[in-house]
């Protein structure tokens, strides 16, 4: 798993720095994803692992 989130970190850090946009990791059951963080709703069953932003 420690492999998985390494990945998700880095794909959050770069996709935040094309987008120049914040960008939030987070954990969804036992899988990791990340999302634009404008496009995340409170009322989400996430648990937030960090937010990057670009500058």
């Amino acid at each position: 798993m420690a492999q998985d989130l390494a990945l998700a970190q880095a794909h959050a850090f770069s996709l935040s720095r094309i987008l120049m946009v914040p960008i939030t990791l987070f954990k969804s059951g036992d899988e990791f994803d990340v999302l634009p963080s404008d496009e995340l709703d409170d009322e989400d069953d996430l648990e937030i692992v960090h937010e990057y932003e670009p500058w």
